[in-house]
């Protein structure tokens, strides 16, 4: 087994084991030069952006677009440490669903810098002429926006001593905000900012959050920001579950690399990318990369499709003592509860999706699920639940409300998730719920028993839902059945019902 590093890639695939599918870079790296910071390098960034990047610098381009990844909070201290040991290195394993395993070392990032320990270094990173483009994936919550009024927080702790006063920036709002500032002053132009995040309009979002930001800081500053920086909006996909050291184990016995923290993820790929980049940008058409006028459309399938039929999977799946999405999507009851939510509820909420046949591409999703070998958790799924329901399936059910259209579906993974935050599945195991409101959420789960609409009291989370006597007749029914006959039985009432057709 060899350790990961610059000095060890040319051999691994000498000594790798007989039989491994293994590919590392051939290209010169000590040529390559930073045009990208990235704000939240974790598993998803690898097996993304990182990999279209390494896949264009395999074959001699955007050779002054390395990524310098930066980590924000402390924790991200870990990510430091073991990129650091291995010169940037790390191994992206595909899992086919035929169990075949495909490895990459990827070679894009270049640079990793820690802003708790040395702000201003990644302050005078951002600002060096060089880089033109910060790129962000730091979770749908980490916009700082209100589920609700969508406007940004700025009573958020972390914001608020980043607007003191003399204050040395540790937010990504802050950091962002003040190494524009740094350009603007010295006659740089803007980078662009790009989100990789799943929200719908997630160039929107950035854009409101970092110049509401600026202008609590700096009106001038804000107006600059509003009129000179590009915010360009994105859809990304691809199932990439948390690494455990089952994955390090793999890889060192399959590929013969030690590598601290690899990456795994499923074979499918998708990025739709809005071609706003005022300074330029790699080409990222030649890796693969839909880049297109308006990604709305992809953005609206992706949110309402795959990711909602996420949630639909993962609570019901949870409560119905499964504990990875494979088992779930594998079943049959389960994946036409999905067809049935995606073919009633999310499609009909959709414009034509430009060069996509959606029958083909919820097939797909299903199978996508149903990869054994991916093996992608539903606590990953379910964690978060507050930042992801709101902004993936409520609009689906204000959609049809408003159009008198169905909402059995998407009432019972509302109602699944709020039996999920009482925190103990139907065979008595304990739940970790984990979210920013658990607490919260985890009271109102319990207090439903007696009051079946508590859950859905929370007018910061579910807005005026809870006044929708259609709604909450559909979701009381779909509660009180979770509660009397478990949740499998409840899918199979709701597709015996609906007619739910074959997801195969």
């Amino acid at each position: 087994m060899t350790a990961l590093s610059e000095k060890t890639l040319d051999g691994l695939v000498g000594s790798a084991p007989r039989g491994a599918d293994l590919t590392v870079p051939t290209y010169d790296r000590s040529g390559l030069t930073t045009g990208i910071v990235h704000l939240g390098v974790g598993g998803f960034h690898r097996a993304h952006q990182a990999m279209y990047l390494d896949r264009l610098m395999a074959d001699g381009k955007a050779r002054d677009w390395a990524i310098c990844g930066v980590g924000v909070l402390p924790g991200d201290a870990r990510m430091r440490d073991a990129l650091a040991a291995q010169d940037g290195l790390y191994t992206l394993v595909l899992k086919h669903p035929d169990g075949t395993l495909r490895a990459r070392v990827i070679g894009s990032i270049t640079e990793y810098l820690l802003a708790p320990d040395d702000p201003e270094a990644v302050l005078e990173k951002m600002a060096s002429p060089a880089v033109r483009i910060v790129s962000l994936t730091v979770t749908e919550g980490g916009y700082n926006i209100h589920h609700v009024t969508g406007e940004f927080d700025l009573t958020d702790p972390g914001v608020a001593a980043d607007l003191a006063d003399g204050a040395v920036p540790a937010t990504t709002f802050g950091l962002v905000t003040e190494a524009l500032r740094r350009r603007r002053d010295r006659g740089v132009p803007p980078f662009t900012v790009m989100s990789c995040d799943n929200i719908q309009g997630n160039g929107e979002v950035a854009r409101r959050a970092f110049t509401t930001f600026a202008r609590a800081k700096d009106a001038d500053l804000a107006d600059w920001i509003e009129a000179d920086v590009a915010f360009p909006s994105s859809m990304v996909d691809r199932i990439t579950p948390v690494t455990t050291d089952a994955d390090r184990a793999m890889v060192a016995e399959r590929f013969g690399i030690d590598d601290a923290w690899p990456v795994v993820a499923e074979p499918f790929e998708q990025w739709a990318l809005e071609d706003t980049f005022p300074t330029g940008r790699p080409p990222f058409e030649d890796a693969g990369v839909q880049v297109v006028s308006d990604v709305e459309p992809y953005e609206l399938m992706k949110l309402r499709l795959l990711n909602a039929s996420h949630q639909a999977l993962c609570y019901v799946g949870y409560l119905a003592g499964h504990r990875y999405a494979h088992e779930v999507a594998g079943q049959d009851v389960f994946a036409r509860f999905l067809r049935g939510y995606m073919d009633r509820e999310g499609t009909p909420t959709l414009e034509p999706v430009p060069g996509i046949d959606l029958d083909a591409y919820k097939a797909t999703l299903v199978e996508r699920f149903a990869n054994p070998h991916v093996a992608d958790t539903l606590a990953r799924l379910c964690a978060e639940s507050s930042d992801r329901i709101p902004k993936w399936l409520l609009p689906v059910v204000r959609h049809h409300l408003e159009h008198g259209g169905p909402i059995e579906h998407a009432a019972l993974v509302v109602a699944s998730w709020a039996r999920y935050d009482e925190g103990v599945d139907e065979a008595g195991e304990p739940i970790e719920i984990v979210d920013r409101l658990a607490d919260r959420l985890h009271q109102a789960a319990l207090a439903q028993r007696d009051d079946p609409l508590a859950f859905l009291r929370d007018r910061e989370v579910f807005g005026d839902l809870v006044d929708d006597e259609r709604f909450t007749a559909a979701y009381a029914a779909a509660l009180a059945s979770l509660h009397e006959r478990g949740a499998r039985a409840t899918v199979e009432d709701l597709v015996a019902r609906t007619g739910g057709q074959s997801a195969r």
